[in-house]
């Protein structure tokens, strides 16, 4: 028998990739968890059950086990009460400018914020170096954090369930807490 415990912390995973599902499911055994994604197929399969992306243990996790998870693509009422909003958006590497392309990470801060100025933001997208530094400072919010993700396709619940190293780039009470 599964035992679910509900701490009542409200977590939002922007992103319904390899990584931010990964992070919705494990999270969401112990915690209120929101997925966001603009997808509506991925949001329509995670309400029925199914896993938008091939890993078996995402689909077991699903299916078998209870978690307090919701989907959906509505930001205001995912994020209006969100004490941790952790970004897992797509950051592409462009071989011609020789960089990643960050736009959708600053774009999710920058809403979140306008919506929910309290939040701890945890960054788990591929970012440059400097890239937290430059956030904090654009924004004026110290509690933007980088937490890089150490996941394998197909195996991503597997390694955040029993991961190999957990790295936060950042000493702040809000990154322990995390």
């Amino acid at each position: 028998m599964d035992v679910h415990v509900d701490f009542g912390m409200k977590i939002v995973v922007v992103g319904l990739g390899y990584v931010g599902l990964s992070l919705s499911i494990l999270l969401s055994q112990k915690y209120n968890v929101t997925s966001l994604d603009t997808d509506k197929k991925k949001i329509k399969a995670i309400k029925n059950k199914q896993s938008p992306i091939y890993d078996k243990e995402i689909q077991k996790y699903l299916t078998e086990k209870k978690l307090n998870l919701t989907a959906t693509s509505d930001k205001n009422s995912a994020h209006e009460s969100a004490e941790y909003i952790i970004i897992a958006t797509p950051t592409n590497f462009d071989p011609i400018t020789g960089s990643f392309d960050t736009s959708t990470v600053e774009q999710v801060i920058s809403e979140s914020l306008a919506i929910n100025k309290k939040c701890t933001i945890i960054i788990k997208s591929t970012i440059p170096m400097g890239f937290t530094d430059k956030m904090r400072n654009k924004f004026q919010k110290r509690n933007i954090i980088f937490s890089p993700e150490f996941l394998r396709e197909s195996k991503a619940l597997y390694d955040n369930l029993f991961p190999s190293r957990i790295v936060l780039g950042d000493d702040t009470y809000e990154a322990n807490e995390f």
